[in-house]
């Protein structure tokens, strides 16, 4: 009877503590979700035309010109927010399948 009530206690410990870290996941999620959005929308704009479907425009469309500084920097960012945004939507699936 004694065993039993302590795996008990340690396995309301644990389910406290899946409690928690979802808690902390889903707030950090939250909280990543807004700076992405934010990173995304001060991204410079790559097209310097503002009608894309300007005849005169056609070729810059196609083109690929390698980023350079604030712009390399907030793609790498940007990227590096999405991996850890997807991770912890992960790790959120797998706590909340238990």
């Amino acid at each position: 009877m004694n065993l039993n009530k302590k795996y008990g206690i340690l396995l309301q410990a644990i389910e406290e503590s899946e409690r928690d870290m979802y808690r902390l996941l889903l707030t950090l999620l939250l909280g990543l979700s807004v700076v992405l959005v934010i990173a995304i929308f001060i991204q410079p704009s790559k097209n310097q035309s503002g009608n894309l479907f300007d005849p005169s425009s056609a070729g810059a469309l196609f083109e690929r010109s390698k980023p350079r500084g604030f712009e390399a920097f907030m793609q790498r960012f940007t990227g590096v927010l999405v991996f850890f945004w997807l991770a912890i939507a992960l790790a959120l699936v797998v706590i909340s399948s238990r």
